[in-house]
């Protein structure tokens, strides 16, 4: 069963240059913007400190659902799987 705060969304508006960038990106993979968007994402989310990204979290109750709560080091095969 999926969280309210799983069910919100926020559509945010990208820079005409990353709007490109996505759309060249995108044809290198062969894949949808919209799988590149969530590729680079998540392959992001490995990159930063989450220690840090919980620390400056403001939204202390949703730790349960939160990627970063975990302190994952490894991307996820799938995600791999998309960029090769």
């Amino acid at each position: 069963m999926k969280s309210n705060y799983e069910n919100v969304f926020y559509t945010p508006k990208l820079s005409n240059r990353a709007t490109i960038s996505v759309r060249r990106l995108s044809w290198y993979l062969k894949k949808p913007m919209t799988q590149t968007i969530n590729a680079i994402i998540e392959n992001l989310l490995y990159m930063v400190d989450a220690e840090k990204v919980c620390l400056a979290c403001t939204i202390r109750n949703k730790c349960d659902y939160c990627v970063f709560s975990n302190h994952k080091k490894e991307p996820d095969q799938k995600i791999n799987n998309l960029l090769s």
